[in-house]
């Protein structure tokens, strides 16, 4: 590096720390176009511009580095991560499919890489995609259960909810002393999509793995309740309160929470008011203040935000 680069170089970066954008990057285009090879200066370059909040011009910069580390052999991948952190900010799934898909070509070996393109097959909606590169990511690894449970994800996305609960189950088997936590993933899964009877299936079968976790109580209890079981759901939170008898007041006020989404207000109000009655935090009275307006028991609200407007707290 010549001595009138290296200085032109040092002032560019003081003009940086003084957020001069605009001469900085006057003075390194000059820069790239005086020395193209200079990888650093388009570097700096495309930091410049993202600081100046100028992200396509950004983009143009990590691309053209994106070409220079496709045609080496061994691939470095730094632009490759900075373009991958930039689209997905962006939510630009088919650009970051686009170059995930070509790093892949170039190093079809790099489990890295073949897992950052099923995930942006994932985030595109391309579900069949990304089966069946997490299915190439098993093949090449297939001790990982987080490997399995990636595929799992795929799948479910896919909608075969069979077979993806089938790789969970094998994720499980691989890690038995982490069984019901597999468990758990798949069963969240099912609940997210409103499939409760086979949530509360794989929740009962982390209970009989882990008898202690409050966890698989309150997410039982939560299926329950949108089964519309209220009964059973207030006997699972109980366990769960039972469990962890320090974080009752929160177990309770979750499932009140649960019933308000499910339009069971009266049974919501009394949930916050068990919750309150456990720990009276300012959030729990506003929570069955909720309840009750919902109820049409406006009277009744109002009074409890005036107490809960003179507590403080949570």
């Amino acid at each position: 590096m010549t001595k009138e680069k290296t200085s032109k170089i040092d002032l560019a970066e003081n003009l940086l720390k003084q957020n001069n954008y605009a001469g900085a990057i006057s003075l390194l285009e000059e820069l790239s176009r005086e020395f193209p090879e200079e990888e650093s200066v388009l570097l700096m370059l495309s930091w410049a511009y993202y600081d100046s909040g100028n992200i396509r011009q950004t983009v143009r910069c990590l691309n053209a580095l994106l070409e220079r580390e496709f045609s080496r052999k061994v691939f470095t991948g730094f632009a490759f991560d900075e373009l991958v952190r930039i689209y997905k900010q962006q939510k630009d799934f088919s650009r970051l499919v686009e170059i995930c898909e070509r790093a892949v070509a170039v190093q079809p070996d790099d489990i890295g890489l073949l897992n950052e393109l099923g995930n942006a097959y994932l985030q595109s909606g391309s579900a069949g995609k990304a089966c069946a590169a997490y299915e190439q990511l098993v093949k090449m690894e297939n001790d990982n259960p987080a490997f399995y449970c990636l595929w799992g994800d795929a799948l479910f996305a896919a909608g075969l909810k069979n077979e993806s609960e089938a790789m969970y189950v094998k994720a499980g088997e691989i890690d038995p002393d982490q069984r019901d936590r597999y468990y758990f993933k798949i069963a969240v899964l099912f609940q997210k999509a409103g499939h409760h009877q086979d949530a509360e299936r794989l929740l009962n079968q982390c209970i009989a793995v882990n008898a202690s976790n409050p966890l698989y109580y309150c997410s039982l209890g939560d299926s329950l309740v949108g089964m519309g079981k209220i009964q059973k759901a207030r006997e699972a939170y109980e366990q769960a309160a039972q469990h962890d008898a320090v974080r009752a007041a929160a177990y309770y006020n979750r499932l009140g929470h649960s019933l308000m989404n499910a339009g069971n207000f009266a049974e919501a109000a009394t949930a916050f008011q068990t919750a309150i009655n456990h720990e009276p935090l300012r959030t729990y009275y506003i929570n069955l203040s909720s309840a009750y307006e919902k109820m049409g028991l406006a009277d009744r609200a109002e009074t409890l935000i005036r107490e809960a407007d003179k507590m403080t707290g949570a």
